[in-house]
């Protein structure tokens, strides 16, 4: 049987010079020059000349690779290919990229740092990236670090981290709201070996600034985070900052007091994977449930430091494996699970909200699939700042998508890579006037033409 009965390929040859690969990055990068990518690469980063030059050409030229899939610095060829350099400009050769990339200090990572913060900025001015202007739910900042499984001994900073993998440590902050999925407003590379809290309070800081300077400013901010980064330094910055926080909490003797003193009459039965809801009660049938009581966060440091909100529990029971086989067991054992939050949220809601957290392991998920796939030098400051533009792709993707189509503001970015960036084209040439024939009948060919109107229209300014 005959495959579409397609009569066979008679040869292949790569010669054409008028194809473009990843159409797509036209309009994705006409967009991050609206955002001023390149003027605030120029602007802010201050490597020195002989690796440094043109700085505003070569981290957007990191970010379009990236935005391609290039997962490593020789994938950056993937700019110099065909038609791709006349439309969109010429590229640094990967050995030039890998270089730039190495000549960076911590200092220059931090202003590459400032840089992506901006970027993110700009984005969200330009685009629905960060939402509407007249939302005003509550946005949600998440905490949560991972890590990044290198291989060889030449790599910087690996170490065997709380994972039992050998790597490097990258912790993320993100920003989100009941209708805007998560975005990087973040990060930091740290040493494989790091403590989770290492550097959180700095980090947070610098998540709540970013999102100030956003047209999120003015709204309720809820800072999540997991019980590693249960500390005071945390808390303290995200008060001081105006946020509230939901920080899950370790089972030490002090939250064991607590948990013990809830009353059984306290406890209300939650909506919870296999739960049933019960029409004639109108509650739900299920084996989770909820209570709270006041606590005091640091209660062992000195008054000015300590915190005080609510203690909210979740317990489910303790399913001993070994009871079918033997005398079942007296009474019911549970499996608490705690978190310390200052929200006036009523109990069930707030515990619904924390576990809601989760949703920052799908951004580390998807940046592992693509440009994290691992870290491609040896040179630790080098992989911090390739982290810093695997970020800067990751969000201005997410801007693509959003303008492209509300189906698409939630998609992975190996969706949107496959819908709206990948797509081929054949350069054509009319009254000095470039233009691009993508393949009929394309799938998302309305949401790829919006982009395309949107980013190349007339230019829009982009403060600096």
């Amino acid at each position: 049987m005959q495959l579409f009965h397609t009569p066979p390929v008679a040869s292949a040859v790569f010669d054409e010079p008028n194809l473009v690969s990843a159409a797509g990055l036209v309009p994705l990068m006409a967009m991050a020059r609206r955002a001023g990518l390149p003027e605030l690469a120029e602007s802010w980063l201050s490597v020195p000349t002989d690796k440094g030059a043109h700085a505003g050409l070569k981290v957007a030229s990191l970010v379009a690779g990236m935005a391609a899939g290039a997962d490593s610095i020789d994938d950056m060829a993937v700019l110099r290919h065909g038609g791709t350099a006349r439309v969109l400009g010429s590229a640094p050769a990967p050995s030039t990229l890998g270089s730039f990339l190495r000549a960076m200090t911590f200092g220059h990572v931090r202003q590459l740092d400032a840089v992506a913060s901006r970027f993110l900025v700009n984005l969200a001015a330009d685009t629905k990236l960060l939402g509407t202007p007249e939302e005003r739910s509550t946005v949600m900042v998440d905490l949560d670090d991972t890590i990044v499984e290198v291989h060889g001994y030449a790599k910087q900073g690996a170490a065997f981290g709380y994972s039992g993998v050998r790597g490097i440590n990258a912790i993320l902050a993100t920003v989100s709201t009941d209708t805007v999925a998560p975005v990087v407003v973040a990060q930091r590379l740290r040493k494989g070996n790091a403590g989770s809290s290492r550097g959180v309070a700095r980090l947070v800081r610098d998540a709540l600034a970013t999102t100030r300077r956003t047209h999120l400013a003015g709204r309720d901010v809820l800072v999540r985070a997991d019980s590693a980064f249960y500390s005071r330094a945390l808390v303290g910055a995200a008060l001081t900052a105006g946020a509230q926080v939901s920080v899950t909490v370790r089972m030490d003797p002090v939250v064991k007091r607590a948990i013990a003193a809830i009353s059984q009459d306290a406890w209300t039965t939650i909506r919870y994977p296999q739960a049933i809801y019960d029409e004639t009660t109108g509650v739900w049938v299920s084996k989770a449930q909820v209570a709270e009581v006041p606590f005091t966060a640091f209660s062992s440091t000195k008054p000015t430091e300590q915190v005080r909100g609510r203690l909210v529990v979740r317990r489910i029971p303790d399913v001993n494996a070994r009871a079918g086989s033997g005398q079942a067991t007296l009474f019911d054992t549970w499996r608490f699970h705690a978190f310390f939050t200052t929200t006036d949220l009523d109990t069930v809601t707030a515990d619904q909200t924390h576990r809601r957290h989760a949703v920052i392991e799908n951004v580390h998920a998807d940046l592992k699939n693509s440009a994290l796939a691992h870290l491609p030098s040896g040179v630790f400051t080098a992989n911090a700042a390739w982290l810093v533009c695997a970020v800067m792709a990751f969000n201005l993707t997410r801007a693509a998508a959003t303008t492209a189509s509300p189906a698409l503001a939630r998609a992975t970015t190996a969706t949107i890579r496959r819908k709206l960036i990948a797509v081929p084209a054949r350069l054509a040439t009319t009254a000095r006037r470039v233009h691009l024939h993508l393949p009929a009948h394309w799938p998302w060919a309305d949401a790829w033409t919006d982009l395309f109107h949107h980013a190349c229209g007339p230019p829009a300014p982009a403060a600096t």
